[in-house]
């Protein structure tokens, strides 16, 4: 899933790509990936692209009248091109979305799609980027200025749930997901399993810096890089996340998985746990 870091380049790859461009023509191909109905998706042909921003997970393209927001998803993407068809897209099985074309020059614009078969891939056109639920319910962005220690410890207080769900959590903190809190929780070198209203002053200030300094890394390494090359980078970024049976970068144990109905999580047992293994839910049912 793309997460905080992944959507800030995609915003700044569009502020230097799409900012400026006057949109043609935007062609919904799957019913289902359009939110909202009014404004409809015509209100944004001929107008021109004003800025490119992000808000937590969404991608937001402003047109000095609607904006064109977009949620990713677990398995959406967006692919620019530049030699598109001037015919629409015909709806078919494939993972394309919609498609948006800009007048100059032609074929340039930009498809929206979506692997697999759950499709949560939303776009919306609205007036105001609050209008949308998920974006109206954000917590604080954790690199906003405002994002300070204090501020993040007093998001915890009093939190009786696992640290690694309270990251996830997108009306606490906004924008990171399953691969960036395993990251974090394992430079603080913390169990995803610890409840967050149990964390020490000094705990809370390690986790603190590990989230600040994880996500700042990870925009950095992203910044500059196409809208295509953006997995990779991800991918070769991630410390634990997906490297179930990989040795630690830092200590060299195994890394291991503790696996739910649809995701898991990764950690270092000897960097996180004492060198316990947490319980894998899954298996134990297995097992019985």
């Amino acid at each position: 899933m793309p997460e905080l870091p992944e959507v800030e380049a995609l915003a700044g790859f569009l502020a230097g790509h799409a900012v400026g461009r006057e949109i043609a023509r935007v062609h919904p191909v799957t019913v289902s990936v359009l939110k909202t109905y009014d404004p409809p998706l015509t209100a944004l042909e001929g107008r021109t692209v004003t800025a490119a921003t992000r808000h937590g997970k969404f991608l937001d393209l402003a047109t000095g009248g609607p904006h064109l927001i977009v949620h990713l998803a677990r398995a959406g993407w967006l692919r620019w091109q530049e030699g598109l068809p001037a015919d629409p897209p015909r709806p078919g099985k494939g993972p394309l979305a919609l498609r948006l074309l800009f007048t100059a020059p032609p074929g340039t614009g930009f498809d929206l799609t979506e692997a697999g078969t759950k499709k949560a891939l939303a776009v919306y056109v609205v007036d105001d980027p609050q209008a949308v639920p998920g974006i109206a319910r954000l917590g604080p962005d954790p690199l906003a200025e405002a994002f300070t220690q204090e501020a993040f410890a007093a998001l915890l207080r009093g939190r009786r749930h696992q640290i690694k769900g309270v990251l996830r959590d997108q009306s606490v903190i906004a924008g990171i997901g399953n691969a960036y809190s395993d990251e974090i929780l394992h430079a603080a070198r913390m169990s995803p399993f610890r409840l967050a209203a149990d964390l020490t002053e000094h705990e809370t200030a390690v986790v603190y810096e590990a989230l600040r300094g994880t996500l700042r890394d990870a925009v950095e390494r992203s910044r500059g890089l196409a809208a295509g090359e953006l997995k990779a980078e991800k991918k070769t970024g991630l410390r634990v996340h997906g490297r179930t049976g990989e040795p630690c970068p830092v200590c060299g144990d195994t890394i291991r998985e503790v696996s739910y109905r649809d995701s898991s999580l990764q950690y270092c047992p000897t960097c996180q746990t004492g060198g316990k293994p947490l319980a894998d839910r899954r298996m134990s049912r297995l097992l019985k």
